[in-house]
């Protein structure tokens, strides 16, 4: 099943996309696509609510606008450096053990909707990435277990403000929780979809030129390690999304480097999981 909302900013309405494509409003079902659903059964109920009821369900016109596909989770986690390769173009060294920061869940925004390069940037960056959406509360959990633990998969375009990231002092999350920094969807996709979570092409386009074409069978840490590992530091609740990282390809890895500025369009898109497209605005005051 492929879960997705729709409407204006902050009144989304929870949709389904079907097979053909088709996309149905199931508002009558009830419920939004927030941790509790994810957490007590909220897949298995709406699948068995959609055989009796989804004739009846509207059509979703195709030019309406597509929200985040869940609710603002309580915490958006990154695994850094997750590619060999992005971390060889970023001149760092490849992490014994997965290198975890977070990101504003401020920053969530639609698939489409246009990312806003921040106050005073020059380095706004793109990153194509996996995100895991989890399904049931996992704390101490092993790798074994991990995937009983996992809701689905979506596409996300984790983007980062490198001065703000790297050359001011502190962590990273001042150049990765700017707001609009974290387009997720267009749907999110039950792990039922997705066969191998460890083996999706992924792709990023800018104006049109393929600059980030990789695979997640390149993960240093692949899903299972990253969620059995995030897990022994915090408890995932349902709902919460962990990003898994960014093949090479992205503006800081450019000879010389090059970053997003205004009428710049990125397109990216994931193996099962659909495709996206952010056009940079400038901020305004």
């Amino acid at each position: 099943m492929k879960l997705l909302r729709y409407g204006i900013a902050g009144e989304e309405t929870p949709g389904v996309q079907l097979e053909d494509g088709t996309k149905i409003d199931v508002s009558a079902f009830g419920e939004d696509f927030n941790e509790d659903f994810f957490g007590d059964g909220g897949i298995e109920r709406l699948e068995n609510w959609l055989k009796i009821n989804q004739e009846k369900c509207e059509k979703i016109a195709d030019d309406v606008r597509l929200g985040p596909p869940l609710t603002r989770p309580s915490k958006l986690v990154c695994v850094g450096l997750n590619y060999a390769k992005h971390a060889a173009e970023g001149g760092m060294a490849v992490p014994k053990e997965p290198v975890l920061f977070f990101k504003a869940t401020s920053a969530i925004v639609g698939p489409n909707d246009d990312v806003i390069i921040p106050k005073g940037s020059k380095k706004t960056d793109w990153e194509v990435e996996l995100a895991i959406v989890i399904g049931k509360k996992a704390s101490y959990v092993s790798e074994e277990n991990a995937f009983d633990h996992i809701a689905g998969y979506v596409l996300h375009n984790d983007y980062s403000e490198r001065a703000f990231q790297i050359e001011k002092e502190g962590q990273w999350c001042k150049g990765k929780g700017c707001d609009t920094f974290a387009p997720l969807g267009p749907f999110i996709a039950t792990k039922d979809e997705i066969e191998n979570p460890n083996n999706l092409n992924l792709w990023l386009k800018l104006n049109g030129e393929k600059i980030q074409d990789s695979s997640t069978s390149d993960f240093i840490f692949n899903v299972q390690q990253v969620v059995s590992y995030i897990s022994q530091f915090m408890t995932l609740l349902p709902g919460d999304v962990i990003s898994t990282g960014t093949p090479s390809g992205v503006g800081l890895g450019f000879k010389p480097p090059k970053y997003l500025k205004p009428g710049d369009v990125v397109e990216l898109g994931i193996e099962g999981l659909g495709k996206s497209q952010q056009t940079a605005k400038a901020y305004k005051e």
